[in-house]
């Protein structure tokens, strides 16, 4: 995912989410965030995951982003025809989802 290099610190943090996971016996055992929301949305929808079976985890992160978010939901993206909150979860559902396949990848490495 390319990063904001000219917007600093602040490019670094925000922008498409970035997440590491470590997965043991089927479940999601930690989560950190590399980079977020700037609502922190990315940050809040995490708390409750940690110990949840690795395939419901996702849905569950995507459903809760839509909670925590604080964009308009009654804004209508013409370009991607959904929300916001929408486009928002969709973000966050891929990007754990991304993270989730990389850390059982490297689990079957070891």
């Amino acid at each position: 995912m390319p990063r904001l290099v000219w917007l600093g610190e602040y490019g670094k943090r925000y922008g498409t989410p970035e997440l590491k996971v470590e997965i043991a016996d089927g479940r999601l055992q930690s989560i950190k965030v590399l980079r977020g929301a700037p609502c922190g949305a990315t940050w809040r929808a995490l708390e409750k995951l940690i110990g949840l079976e690795v395939d419901e985890v996702a849905t569950r992160y995507g459903l809760d982003v839509q909670f925590q978010c604080s964009a308009d939901s009654s804004g209508w993206d013409p370009l991607w025809g959904k929300s916001p909150i929408h486009l928002a979860a969709d973000m966050h559902f891929k990007a754990l989802e991304r993270a989730l396949k990389e850390a059982s990848a490297a689990a079957e490495e070891d």
